[in-house]
């Protein structure tokens, strides 16, 4: 907490910083995106977001203090990797034209990327040579996740060109933000100096994540388990599936629910239907940040069934802490992340890609409902002790100190 006192004391006594957070993803569903931005925005900085557009959404909009730009429309639906490119590259040319022409008019002083893609940090050239301070910001290890999106060969072409890239962005970037300490880790030994690094976790706003109030509880009998996410193959959603249709038969009234969109949905729907779990499985669309931080907060058992092999064993999942700040029991997979930050007193794990395994775990949670109240409070208190409350202080000291620095040196333009 002093520390933070500090930051904003050093934060107050400069100007009002100009900001770009660019992102290709949809800001309103991007919790990650959003703290940042809007947390910039509550400091008094002019605060601006790239992002991409759903179908009927606005252009433009001002969310939470935060002029958001939706330059590109985009359906999660690719399977092919051409596909999933040619989105990457045209959203890439529209960044370079609109970061450069609003830095022309107004200069930035930092220019936030967020990847998927790495490369997208060149889109920042223009503000970078006039100044302005680049920071990578890594949500997902992209060789790892292309090839495990892809089934590509971690020897393939395809793959040695995505470090390549890896390593030529964080170059370019002034300071590399990336979202775990195994990834971390991976990126000082191929890529990085530790100086020029920073580790922050996708911490949970506990202004929108937090337990239901008693009296709004559901009342309905049932028995409702959870996961909201991207739907793709290293969630393991088709794990969790089966290991509802193999334990359905002991839990009377259980439903589970899925909500989210991508490549993986048909398959899943087509797998609900052969398990003749159409009544009992629910996969439906994305809500908004607040809408699902409700309806996690209304479920009775969260589940994060990620696979354990490549880019889902390095991964971490933000919905495990989310869940944990609305007092939900959580049944994740013994990933290797996953044991890096949890143990048995926080959640109830079960064997990567084993439905029985999982069907067990949850059938012993259905058995004791509320009996988890000792391993839900331990898992309350080590969310307060990590939400964005709580860490905000470091990025807000990170995005300062690099605009002292920035100050300190003459810009190229000028």
């Amino acid at each position: 907490m002093g520390r933070a006192l500090v930051a904003d004391e050093v934060i107050q006594k400069r100007r009002p910083l100009r900001i770009c957070h660019l992102a290709y993803s949809f800001y309103d569903n991007d919790n990650r995106v959003r703290r940042y931005a809007e947390a910039l925005a509550e400091k008094g900085n002019d605060v601006e977001v790239l992002s991409l557009r759903r179908q009927g959404q606005a252009k433009t909009a001002n969310a939470g203090g935060v002029r958001v730009f939706r330059i590109q429309r985009r359906a999660v639906t690719e399977r092919r990797q051409v596909t999933y490119l040619l989105k990457l590259v045209w959203f890439f040319l529209q960044s370079v034209v609109m970061l450069g022409v609003r830095h022309l008019r107004h200069p930035y002083d930092v220019v936030h990327v967020h990847n998927v893609p790495d490369f997208l940090v060149f889109a920042g050239l223009v503000p970078k040579l006039m100044g302005a301070r680049l920071i990578l910001d890594i949500h997902d290890i992209l060789p790892e996740l292309y090839a495990g999106k892809f089934c590509s060969e971690r020897d393939s072409f395809a793959f040695r060109i995505l470090l390549w890239m890896e390593k030529l962005s964080c170059s370019f970037a002034d300071h590399v933000i990336v979202a775990n300490d195994l990834w971390h880790d991976k990126l000082i030994a191929r890529t990085l100096n530790t100086e020029k690094c920073t580790t922050l976790l996708n911490y949970p706003d506990l202004r929108i994540f937090k337990p239901l109030p008693p009296g709004q509880r559901r009342r309905d009998g049932k028995f409702v388990m959870m996961y909201p996410g991207t739907l793709n193959h290293h969630q393991g959603l088709d794990i969790a599936i089966r290991a509802f249709a193999l334990a359905k038969d002991r839990m009377p009234n259980a439903e589970l629910h899925i909500y989210g969109e991508g490549p993986a949905r048909p398959q899943l729907l087509t797998l609900v239907s052969e398990c003749g779990l159409t009544n009992l499985v629910r996969i439906m669309d994305r809500l908004p940040l607040e809408e699902i931080a409700q309806a996690m907060a209304a479920a009775d058992v969260g589940v994060v069934p990620k696979r354990a092999d490549g880019f889902g064993n390095e991964a971490f999942s933000t919905k495990t802490l989310e869940f944990m700040a609305c007092c939900v029991p959580v049944v994740v997979s013994r990933t290797m992340v996953d044991e890096h930050y949890f143990d048995d007193t926080l959640v109830s794990f079960f064997s990567p890609g084993s439905a029985s395994d999982l069907a067990n775990v949850i059938v012993r949670l259905y058995a004791t409902r509320i009996g988890d109240a000792e391993r839900i409070e331990a898992a309350r208190q080590f969310v307060l002790r990590n939400s964005w409350q709580e860490r905000v202080h470091e990025y807000l000291s990170l995005v300062d100190c690099l605009v002292q620095t920035s100050l300190d040196r003459p810009a190229v333009a000028k």
